[in-house]
């Protein structure tokens, strides 16, 4: 298992953990998932098919911007 999908099920097992948004862009770029930082407050991921999704840049994530980013995940697995 590589190192992104070990990062990946802990994140799933763990939402309230301490989470970075550069554990979040990492994940993004495996799936291929775009983001953009316009204004260095947020990051915005832009999947293909779906809903975008807007993450406050801060530390720690709060668990329900992980959730949502776990759910978005899903969806790109599922397509």
């Amino acid at each position: 298992m590589a190192a992104r999908d070990k990062l990946l099920e802990r994140i799933r097992r763990n939402p309230r953990g301490d989470w970075k948004i550069g554990d979040l862009e990492t994940i993004a770029a495996r799936y291929h998932i775009d983001m953009r930082n316009p204004s260095g407050n947020h990051v915005i991921f832009l999947p293909q098919n779906g809903p975008i999704l807007s993450v406050p840049a801060r530390r720690p994530i709060k668990p329900i911007y992980v959730r949502l980013f776990i759910e978005m995940i899903d969806r790109v697995e599922r397509s």
